[in-house]
C-alpha cells in the first residue's frame, strides 16, 4: 500500500487501479481516497459507478471513450463485477490502449491473478491487495483512532478489544464509535467500557466455549451455550461452529506436527495472524485422536437431529456435557 499512498500524496496517479482482498474497510477507505484524488472538488459530472455482476462491458468502453466535461479525466468505478474471476477479454484488451482521459478504479473481493484482466491492470496501472492486517498494525490503528478523539487507551486494553470483537477493521471501527460515545466525558477507555458496550463476536464465544470444554469447566461451557441460545442462535449453527472450531484445531495441530511456524500456520489455515497464536495454544490441550473423535461425534449428532432421533437443543447440550465432563 506504500506505492498507493505515494501516488495519492504526489498526485502522480495511474490510469487504472484494482483494490482487492478480504479487508473491506481498507478497500472502502482507499476507494474514497482515490476518488477524491482523481476528481477533486467533488466533480460528479465525470464520475460513474457500477456494481455487481451483469455489467455490460460495451457500456463501460463507450463511457471511457467519452471526453470528460471541462476536466482532465473521467473516472469509472466498478465494484464486485466478477471481471477478475470470469473472462473479460474485451475489457482487458481495451485497458491496454484506452485514452489518457479515462481512468478505471476496480474494487473486488475475489481475483484470479492469472486472469487477463489482472495482468492488464498490473501492466497499465496498479493492483493492490487489501489483506487482513497483523496484530501490530491493528494495535497502532486502534491507538491512532483513539488519539484522534483526544482520548487514551492502554495497549493491553486494545488487545482485549481485538480479542473480544475480532480483527475485522470495519467491525472494529463500529465498536470504537460506540466506545467514544459511551466514554464521552472521560479521557481513558477501559476494559470495563469494552465489556459494557462492545459486542462479542459469536466465533469468540465459540472459542471460549471450546476453551472451557478443554479445561473440563462444564458449567462455564454450558453457560456460553445458554448465552448463545438467548441471543437466538440456532442450536445447529452452534454445533456447526463448534465442529468448525475443532476441525481448525485439528488442522493447526497437524501443521505444527509438520514443523510449520506461526506465520505459516496462519497462511495455510486461513487464520488472522493475531488469532493463529490463540489456536496454536488451544490445540495443545487436545490430543489429535481426541479432536478426530469429537468431529466424528459432531457429525453423528447432526445426523440424528436431521433424522428426528434427537431434539436439537438437547443434542448440542449433551455434546457439550460429554466432552466437558471431568
Amino acid at each position: 500500500m506504500k506505492s498507493l499512498n505515494e501516488d495519492i500524496r504526489t498526485g502522480q496517479l495511474k490510469q487504472v487501479y484494482l483494490l482487492y482482498g478480504e479487508e473491506a474497510y481498507l478497500k472502502k477507505q482507499y476507494k474514497d481516497k482515490l476518488t477524491r484524488a482523481m476528481l477533486p472538488d467533488g466533480d460528479t459530472v465525470n464520475y460513474a459507478y457500477y456494481e455487481g455482476k451483469g455489467i455490460h462491458i460495451s457500456e463501460l468502453i463507450d463511457l471511457a471513450e467519452t471526453m470528460p466535461f471541462f476536466a482532465e479525466r473521467r473516472l469509472i468505478v466498478v465494484e464486485n463485477s466478477g471481471f477478475f474471476k470470469n473472462a473479460a477479454p474485451e475489457l482487458a484488451d481495451y485497458i491496454k490502449a484506452m485514452p489518457d482521459t479515462a481512468c478505471f478504479l476496480f474494487v473486488e473481493s475475489e481475483t484470479d491473478k492469472r486472469s487477463r484482466m489482472f495482468k492488464a491492470v498490473k501492466d497499465k496501472g496498479r493492483a493492490v491487495e487489501m489483506g487482513r492486517q497483523d496484530e501490530k498494525t491493528l494495535i497502532l490503528w486502534v491507538g491512532g483512532s483513539v488519539k484522534k478523539e483526544g482520548k487514551q487507551i492502554k495497549e493491553s486494553t486494545v488487545r482485549y478489544l481485538i480479542s473480544k470483537t475480532g480483527t475485522d477493521m470495519e467491525n472494529l471501527d463500529r465498536e470504537l464509535e460506540k466506545l467514544f460515545c459511551y466514554a464521552i466525558d472521560r479521557s481513558e477507555i477501559t476494559a470495563a467500557d469494552i465489556d459494557a458496550v462492545c459486542t462479542t463476536q459469536i466465533t469468540n464465544k465459540i472459542f471460549d466455549m471450546v476453551e472451557a470444554v478443554a479445561a473440563k469447566q462444564q458449567k462455564k461451557a454450558l453457560d456460553y451455550y445458554y448465552d448463545l441460545l438467548a441471543l437466538k442462535e440456532p442450536p445447529m449453527r452452534i454445533l456447526y461452529l463448534l465442529s468448525r472450531q475443532f476441525k481448525l484445531l485439528y488442522e493447526v495441530k497437524d501443521l505444527l506436527r509438520r514443523g510449520f511456524d506461526k506465520a505459516q500456520v496462519a497462511k495455510t489455515a486461513g487464520l488472522h495472524p493475531f488469532v493463529a497464536g490463540k489456536y496454536i495454544n488451544q490445540c495443545r490441550t487436545f490430543a489429535g485422536h481426541e479432536l478426530k473423535s469429537i468431529m466424528e461425534d459432531a457429525a453423528d449428532t447432526e445426523e440424528m437431529v436431521k433424522t428426528g432421533r434427537l431434539n436439537d437443543v438437547m443434542s448440542v447440550e449433551l455434546f457439550i456435557v460429554k466432552y466437558s465432563a471431568a
